[in-house]
């Protein structure tokens, strides 16, 4: 059965049994401050466990993109040693929101199972919660009960508290779970050990292929479970496992899932794949990460080097690494993987196929990025290995190489190897469990549990279209702590401040009960919720009070947000279809949209944009604002839909002349484009791979910019004495400056010509050596180094050390004869560090040729002694 009819079978199987077939949500997580990535096909409905929303649809089936990369479920450094672990993975799944529990769940997972895809029932387990006494849980029974109905009571099995009880977090709904088990081994070794030895032991053909969690309990802050006012079902199977089963194979990556792809890299690499463990594992990791990468940036994350972005890059240069070490891949070859993968899922996912040729650039840009970098470390380790005192090399310097070269330990390791050095790898994970505690505590935030002042059908009722004051109730808030300071959180049942979102800032402004004022410093969105940040609370957190949004920052925001679209529009006219949102900041002092496009804007082009856009503010044209549209009746009139977000059923549209920008939007605007007044272009420039990146201001401060730029015109105009063509005034005195500055190029290369003939004549012969230490002036450090590297060129043996005076600025220079850096195993790096004591400075450089700076141009002749008294120490000799 291929896997396309796999995935088919099982929604069409729940789709019978009333449940409503749902897409998938991006991979990319917006709005939820918990994670980064969709890690579990549960995570688009938290909304519904946690009582913040009530779902229309009892009963929902999906396929879910997931990628376990960071945090809790991490299983990266997994992946392609085994055969079953993954970065994104497929998780099929059904849920129930208060509708159907533990019968139906396990009696459908039990049907599907064994008589939709005829798996053997006699190679099956099912796995129960035994109970937690610390917690006061009995054994899950029911959950038994019914698996008798279909298993004999040994094949059901006893599970920890670890194995199946399933946990949201720390904090949240959970409850039990039961998992089902089946046994892919050959007969013969099913015969010597039974399956049940082996359930939860991490053996790679005895594998958990669907957990069915039942979720009853909330756990509080304090660690308490309550029982939840309805019983939800949350089901989790992954679909590589599943295929991996009914396809008979013994590994996902033999499937047809991934053979596609696995084939292609292993004719690109001219090797057969399942011949050699080494180039097995690189093809496999190179067939996982690949679509990690893809879909990610799919949905709208982009390499970069930070949070999610940092770990899409890093996936990337796994990727490439692998690739480079064990199949000698030492071009870019990722981006050819992309069409393949995109013709095999355009009918699951189809918004890779969409996307095909943006993805297809990025992947090939930041491999070409990357190759680049790799090549750098290495001539880094080039220069490590000469400087090496001893075979090891320690920690730090391992750790270097992987921070700022993305070199894994492991490869740092095989080229050490290749060189006869080792290293200390111990010192390595010091340093990288040191990066991980620094990040940690950057991060960690302690949040309370919610206290529940009233209950309300609806909590957060956004009227912030509309109004910019309401009344309000507190239905909750909860206390967060963070880097030592504390703060609340506040939930009210109707509120005129807008969460960020969409690019566009949160709200600030007023609280006002009674007779306090407090302070809304921020606004944002977890889930479906709309929390306000306070530094306190009410002292009454029960009477009516006033939410009032600051007027002036929101009118400002929205004149930045609406020229985004504006400015969206325009890009498309001028620069093509292509042209795509990749991410945009509105605030109330700037507008900054990335999009896609492939090279630098011209400035003709940027001058278009920009008038473009300006023709449209002048048209005054009015909002044309429709709420509650159907997605699908959007779609069709043409409202632009932004890759990675995720839409409901009904949607907003923003339109601003029918024929021009036409957006679905939950942002706020103005209400005629005349409000915006101007917009100004102020940067283009590059932020990723086929990402460009637009900096503009609007209303006041375009006004202020103007101003300044007017003022700064006035002011040279005044300074060149009001010239009647000031360009050439200022072309002349650019012409002049130029042939000043070679007349002192000249003078400087005559003074250095003088100082080295001086120089020549203060060398003393101490053996084999040359000895030239002296205090002298130069014009600049460039007349130093090239006066240095002469001296090498001419002079065999040469030991030079010079303390020169650089227009009050203290340089120390010391070069060496490589044949003397060899014999006497002297380095110029360590000799010029001791040197810049006496300068109060430092420096550094390479074992033959070093520099050194400070700020006590007075030390510069007790570093010459210094200098003299270590080479007397280290080369045995006596230097008078």
């Amino acid at each position: 059965m291929e896997s396309k009819v796999i995935r088919e079978k099982f929604l069409s199987f729940f789709e019978s049994k009333g449940h409503v077939v749902v897409p998938s949500a991006p991979i990319v997580v917006q709005n939820d401050p918990t994670l980064m990535f969709t890690n579990a096909g549960m995570n688009q409905f938290k909304d519904f466990f946690l009582g913040n929303k009530i779902a229309e649809n009892k009963r929902v089936t999906d396929t879910q993109k997931c990628l376990r990369v960071s945090g809790k479920h991490n299983d990266l450094e997994e992946v392609g040693l085994d055969t079953y672990h993954h970065t994104m993975f497929e998780m099929l799944g059904n849920w129930s929101f208060g509708d159907y529990f533990k019968e139906e769940a396990i009696d459908w997972s039990w049907e599907l199972l064994t008589k939709v895809y005829e798996l053997p029932e006699d190679r099956m387990y099912a796995t129960i919660f035994e109970g937690d006494s610390k917690e006061g849980l009995e054994a899950d029974s029911e959950a038994k009960n019914f698996w008798k109905k279909h298993l004999p009571e040994d094949r059901i099995i006893n599970g920890s508290k670890k194995d199946n009880f399933w946990e949201m977090g720390d904090t949240g709904p959970c409850g039990p779970c039961s998992e089902l088990h089946i046994d892919l081994r050959p007969a013969d070794e099913v015969a010597k050990v039974s399956g049940k030895e082996l359930v939860n032991q991490d053996h790679p053909q005895v594998v958990e292929i669907w957990n069915l969690v039942f979720i009853q309990f909330n756990r509080s802050a304090g660690g308490t479970l309550n029982n939840l006012p309805e019983q939800h079902v949350d089901t989790g199977m992954g679909f590589e496992r599943l295929v991996m089963a009914i396809q008979a194979k013994q590994s996902n990556y033999d499937t047809d899932v991934f053979q596609p792809v696995i084939q292609s890299i292993a004719k690109n690499a001219n090797v057969v794949y399942g011949i050699d463990e080494k180039t097995d594992i690189a093809i496999r990791v190179i067939s996982d990460h690949i679509r990690a990468i893809a879909f990610t940036i799919a949905d709208g994350q982009l390499p970069s080097s930070v949070k999610a972005g940092y770990v899409v890059r890093r996936i990337l240069r796994r990727a490439v690494r692998y690739g480079y070490t064990f199949l000698h891949f030492d071009k870019p070859f990722l981006f050819e993987l992309v069409e393949k993968l995109a013709d095999q899922f355009s009918g699951t996912f189809p918004e890779l196929k969409e996307q095909e040729g943006f993805v297809t650039k990025v992947v090939k840009e930041e491999e070409v990025s990357f190759l680049r970098t790799l090549e750098k470390g290495l001539k880094r380790f080039e220069v490590i290995k000469t400087d090496q005192r001893s075979k090891e090399i320690d920690g730090k310097t391992a750790f270097d190489l992987y921070d700022t070269y993305g070199f894994p330990i492991d490869l740092t390791s095989l080229i050490a190897r290749e060189n006869d050095l080792t290293v200390d790898v111990r010192g390595f994970e010091r340093e990288m469990q040191q990066q991980k505690e620094r990040s940690k505590n950057d991060a960690k935030q302690d949040t309370g549990d919610w206290t529940v002042i009233q209950s309300v059908e609806n909590d957060s009722v956004f009227l912030g279209y509309d109004q910019l004051e309401s009344s309000a109730h507190i239905t909750k808030y909860r206390q967060v702590t963070q880097k030592g300071k504390e703060f609340y959180q506040v939930v009210l049942d109707q509120t005129p401040f807008y969460a960020e979102s969409g690019g566009q800032v949160g709200d600030t402004g007023l609280l006002v009960s009674g007779n306090e004022k407090i302070e809304v410093f921020d606004t944002k969105k977890e889930n479906n919720l709309i929390i306000h940040f306070v530094k306190k609370l009410p002292s009454d957190t029960n009477i009516e009070c006033l939410a009032r949004v600051n007027r002036k920052k929101r009118v400002l925001t929205e004149s930045n947000h609406s020229a985004t679209h504006l400015l969206h529009a325009a890009l498309k006219e001028v620069l093509g279809d292509h042209v795509q949102q990749r991410g945009s900041l509105v605030n109330d002092k700037v507008l900054r949209f990335d999009f896609s496009h492939f090279s630098k804007m011209e400035v003709e082009e940027i001058a278009q944009v920009e008038k473009r856009v300006n023709e449209k503010i002048r048209e005054n044209i009015v909002l044309d604002e429709r709420r509650s549209i159907p997605i699908e009746e959007a779609k069709n009139m043409g409202a632009t839909a932004l890759f990675g977000e995720k839409y409901g059923d009904f949607v907003r549209v923003i339109t601003f002349d029918e024929h021009f920008s036409r957006e679905l939007c939950g942002g706020t605007h103005v209400n005629a484009t005349g409000e915006i007044g101007f917009l100004k272009i102020v940067s283009e420039s590059s932020v990723a791979a086929g990402v460009r990146r637009i900096e503009a201001i609007t209303s006041l401060e375009a006004e202020k910019y103007i101003t300044e730029k007017v003022d700064l015109v006035d002011e040279m105009m005044d300074l060149l004495k009001q010239p009647t063509d000031p360009i050439k005034a200022i072309q002349a005195l650019v012409k002049e400056r130029n042939q000043l500055q070679k007349e002192v190029e000249a003078l400087n290369k005559e003074k250095t010509k003088s100082v080295k003939a001086d120089l020549l004549h203060q060398i003393q012969e101490v053996g084999d050596l040359k000895l030239l230490a002296s205090q002298s002036s130069f014009p600049d450090n460039d007349s130093i180094k090239q006066l240095a590297f002469e001296l090498k060129r001419e002079i065999k043996g040469l030991v030079l050390l010079l303390a020169s005076d650089v227009q009050g600025k203290p340089n120390l220079t010391v070069m060496l004869d490589d044949d003397l850096v060899k014999a006497y195993d002297i380095n110029a790096s360590d000799l010029v560090r001791e040197m810049a004591k006496s300068i109060k400075g430092g420096g550094g450089g390479q074992p033959f040729y070093a520099t050194a700076g400070g700020k006590d141009v007075d030390g510069l002749a007790e570093a010459l002694r210094k200098g003299r008294a270590i080479l007397e120490e280290k080369l045995s000799l006596s230097i008078s």
